[in-house]
């Protein structure tokens, strides 16, 4: 790498990493440009050189926790014989990821933000579609070595992203050990479903 890509790199993660500090403890919507600008020394010009708009730096840091997560999660699933197991596996690496993240709450602020700019919503599309193709391919792994019933794949990944996007709602004001418990049970319904038949 030569010397003026390495400083752009540099000056990209001083960007991040001041802007990911100042989102966890002042919110998404409380944190300015100007706080940004504040906190790394860098003009407003080189933040937008780097990330477009305060939407392109909060994204950014959303695709790094989501890189972050599937480290963590492709590290883990090997302990995981079964599609089953990966499944349980899944819900409890999501519950704790969701409990332990600083961004959490800044996520959920974005997110609910219903003023994105076209590229956002886009961008958002595509980190929703990513999420989906992975359920879809743990699902369809199930299908294949005859763990589960072969249903409607999509749906399926979609009722499992669902339940899962809830879940991180609902669970807010719930201690750890209630959040594990509950997202054991979605899991168990969601396998098992709830008629008595």
């Amino acid at each position: 790498m030569n010397k003026k890509k390495l400083q752009t790199e540099q000056t990209k993660k001083k960007i991040a990493d001041a802007s990911r500090a100042l989102f966890i403890q002042k919110g998404y919507k409380a944190t300015s440009i100007e706080d940004i600008v504040k906190a790394t020394a860098c003009s407003a010009g080189n933040i937008y050189y780097h990330f477009k708009s305060k939407e392109g730096l909060f994204l950014y840091l959303i695709d790094e926790w989501n890189r972050e997560w599937d480290e963590t999660w492709l590290a883990k699933e090997q302990s995981f014989p079964t599609v089953i197991e990966k499944i349980y596996g899944l819900a409890e690496h999501l519950a704790l990821d969701q409990l332990n993240h600083p961004l959490t709450k800044a996520v959920d602020e974005f997110y609910n933000n219903t003023e994105k700019p076209t590229e956002v919503e886009e961008h958002i599309g595509e980190i929703v579609q990513g999420y989906l193709t992975f359920n879809r391919q743990l699902l369809q792994q199930g299908i294949d070595n005859g763990e589960l019933q072969n249903f409607n794949i999509n749906g399926l990944a979609v009722i499992l992203d669902s339940l899962f996007l809830g879940l991180s709602q609902h669970s807010r004001n719930m201690s750890r050990q209630e959040t594990m418990d509950t997202y054991r049970l979605a899991v168990d319904v969601f396998l098992r479903g709830v008629a008595a038949v």
